[in-house]
């Protein structure tokens, strides 16, 4: 119905390397009953913090992929006719304010704008969720926590998150790990030694500092894992980086090829 999933905080603890603060921030911020916004761009590691977080505080975790169709009935529920009955479905936000657990919207600004609206009463003093079609104003289990998330660098006049939301939030801001933690981070996550991944990640830095000129986006920390894994798992370095750190980037020929003469630069 609305493309969540839910992951038990007691499960194995997935692995989130520490770039300064956060993990204290976050924790502070949920004792609290304060709801986290995370900023920053795609694939630099804000879901895996999120869902280790919701690990180290042993709490489940609902994750909602936001899109352009996500509706506030997503996330509260709808009725639904179940043999021969109408019934009511709580959405994953409801069950998470039922439950006390942490409700991640993962690109908030790409959903609805009805979404904002239902935010709203859970991210103050009321911490309430009013539910219209069946009449129920829930108050939020004192564990519940929101979490939203967006990449400021794909905002434009359509999909922003407005003054008066982003207000509502402590706020965290993520960027790519410095090499000496990234290196560690996708030698962990792919298998392959330090002293290999050493210069993808190196090339992952040139062509992040090529964002806003030839390339949209800068390479994701995600994306050099992903090529990582394929050369680790017996790829052709160079067909590796074309698969995931090239053709993922741009669809541009002439782009592509600038792109394929710093590889060479790189790694000669």
């Amino acid at each position: 119905m609305d493309g969540s999933h839910i992951t038990e905080g007691a499960a194995n603890a997935p692995f989130y390397q520490p770039q300064g603060a956060e993990c204290d921030i976050f924790a502070a911020a949920a004792a609290r009953r304060l709801p986290v916004l995370l900023k920053g761009p795609t694939g630099c590691g804000k879901t895996r913090f999120v869902a280790a977080m919701a690990h180290r505080l042993g709490r489940p975790l609902y994750t909602v992929a936001c899109h352009d169709d996500l509706s506030a009935s997503d996330l509260i529920g709808r009725w639904l006719l179940k043999g021969g009955e109408t019934v009511w479905v709580d959405g994953p936000l409801t069950r998470a304010v039922r439950e006390g657990a942490i409700c991640y919207l993962d690109e908030v600004v790409e959903a609805r704008k009805d979404v904002t609206v239902v935010l709203h009463p859970l991210t103050d003093d009321r911490r309430i969720l009013p539910i219209d079609r069946t009449g129920e104003e829930l108050e939020a289990h004192p564990d519940f926590l929101l979490v939203a998330s967006y990449n400021p660098g794909y905002q434009n006049i359509l999909k922003t998150l407005k003054p008066s939301t982003r207000q509502r939030f402590v706020a965290l801001e993520f960027g790519f790990p410095r090499p000496e933690h990234e290196i560690p981070v996708v030698a962990r996550e792919s298998g392959l030694p330090e002293d290999r991944v050493a210069p993808l990640v190196r090339l992952a830095g040139k062509l992040r500092a090529m964002k806003g000129q030839d390339l949209e986006e800068g390479v994701s920390t995600r994306l050099v894992i992903y090529c990582a894994s394929l050369i680790a798992g017996g790829m052709a370095t160079e067909a590796a980086i074309r698969a995931a750190m090239i053709e993922p980037l741009t669809d541009d020929p002439d782009v592509k090829a600038g792109l394929r003469d710093l590889v060479t630069a790189v790694f000669g």
